[in-house]
């Protein structure tokens, strides 16, 4: 039996048909030149014969009345069970009319999304996605969040495919080894007894930073101190990104070159985080306005930070979650700009002073009092702790490549938090950064939302174009 830490067993608890708790991606490939028409189904079967799993594909999570929540590896892992080849079908001169080629793939993999991982054997799937326009088939892979986070699932993903076209091997993410699981008795032994004697700091450090960051709350909450980290639960309930959250689900992309980015982060001083939280801050702001909302105060968002150390690669979940004031209402996209710059600078002030424990502390007192109020349909009454969930994953900076072919798009698509209808997961992979959103199907035309943050960027990359920046 393997431990699961705390942040993973949260993700059991908060789990429902109506929320589950999965994270997935979407990669989209182009067949190599000269390759047979079935050359995704053939790459299916091949998949099939890959029946070496490794952990943690072969566990299968274990409640007892007894114990603690713990892992167990299964008996047996029925590939079948797990790998799933589909064909979309051809689409006709009238439906090309009413939705893109990409928007009609993110539709079909939005219900992929849906339904709750099976408990009763390892939790997770691969879908291979046959059919798509000019010769390019997908991947849409899916773990539970217990099993990895974000992070952790892209450097999974990464060391199982190839970086040139020439390698035609295939390493399904499914056999690709872990350390963090793959270690002999001795060194589990020696890994708990380390464990033990760091949790007792840890402690330590955990009392220090919870007070640390209940007395900068208290601050922030009497105003003595502006921006130092948001206040939770203090938003209003009342937009469409926020309430009880349902069981169908809606995906959209945006995407902008990573070239023009650095273009605006240079001759702003910005960073790559700075310019696409003011794109989803303009986006939201003209989306919320087209349905009749017009706030008069700061959007806040949820944003998961990194709590592992350089180097550290674990597996499991090692995040927290604070929440960051975006800009005041503003028409000027660089002010958007540099109030967020302000925002975050103060935040990441914060982090760098208080305990990864404490953080971590945090994540699951406000997690649960969130969940607790969505377990009791509460949330379409109750403020909610932000307006909607922004995180950012690096990923490769190189195209990768599976049997040849060319992997050309990678898209994040992640879970829904409590009482909020979207998750915004900005990505970064081969020269382009990409806004997965994910929402609940009641949200109004999520599309238009994808539009609206490419949109947002022209603006800004217009506005700074425009005006003299002085260092």
């Amino acid at each position: 039996m393997r431990k699961l830490s705390l942040l993973d067993i949260g993700f059991f608890i908060a789990e429902t048909e109506a929320s589950p708790k999965h994270v997935g991606g979407l990669l989209v490939f182009k067949r190599p030149i000269n390759s047979s028409d079935t050359f995704a189904h053939d790459l299916y079967a091949d998949l099939l014969t890959f029946t070496d799993v490794v952990a943690p594909f072969n566990l299968v999570i274990n409640f007892s009345m007894t114990a603690m929540p713990a892992w167990r590896t299964a008996d047996k892992v029925d590939l079948t069970q797990h790998l799933f080849y589909h064909r979309m079908p051809k689409r006709t001169k009238q439906s090309k009319h009413t939705k893109s080629d990409q928007q009609v793939l993110f539709d079909f993999v939005a219900k992929l999304h849906e339904p709750m991982l099976d408990r009763s054997r390892p939790l997770w799937e691969v879908h291979v996605i046959d059919g798509l326009p000019d010769g390019r088939f997908a991947l849409y892979q899916k773990m539970h969040h217990a099993y990895a986070d974000g992070v952790t699932m892209v450097r999974w993903t990464e060391e199982g495919l190839a970086k040139t076209a020439r390698s035609k091997n295939i390493t399904p993410i499914w056999t690709v080894k872990q350390s963090a699981y793959a270690s002999s008795r001795k060194k589990r032994t020696e890994a708990l007894m380390a464990s033990g004697w760091s949790s007792l700091g840890g402690t330590t450090r955990r009392v220090l930073g919870i007070s640390r960051l209940a007395a900068m709350l208290a601050l922030e909450s009497i105003k003595l101190t502006k921006n130092a980290i948001a206040l939770p639960f203090i938003t209003t309930a009342k937009t469409p990104l926020t309430g009880q959250v349902s069981s169908g689900r809606q995906f959209a992309s945006a995407g902008i070159s990573m070239a023009r980015m650095d273009a605006i982060r240079k001759r702003t001083r910005s960073t790559l985080n700075h310019i696409a939280l003011t794109c989803v801050d303009g986006a939201l702001r003209r989306y919320l306005s087209d349905q009749g909302v017009e706030l008069r105060q700061p959007i806040i968002i949820q944003m998961p930070v990194n709590l592992r150390r350089e180097g550290e690669k674990t597996a499991g979940n090692k995040i927290g979650i604070i929440l960051v004031e975006l800009s005041p209402p503003t028409d000027d996209p660089y002010i958007r700009l540099r109030n967020i710059g302000f925002s975050l600078r103060n935040v990441r002030t914060m982090i760098d002073n208080v305990a990864p424990e404490a953080i971590e502390s945090y994540t699951i007192i406000a997690g649960l009092i969130a969940q607790v109020a969505e377990l009791l349909q509460l949330s379409d009454s109750m403020p909610p702790m932000g307006n909607t969930l922004v995180s950012n994953v690096a990923g490769p900076k190189q195209h990768l490549y599976m049997r040849g072919a060319k992997m050309e798009e990678m898209h994040p698509i992640s879970t829904l938090p409590p009482s909020n209808l979207l998750n915004v997961t900005l990505f970064s992979y081969a020269g382009d950064l990409f806004f997965g959103l994910i929402a609940s199907d009641v949200l109004p035309n999520l599309p238009r939302l994808a539009k609206y943050v490419e949109e947002a960027f022209s603006e800004l990359e217009r506005s700074v174009g425009e005006m003299s920046i002085t260092p």
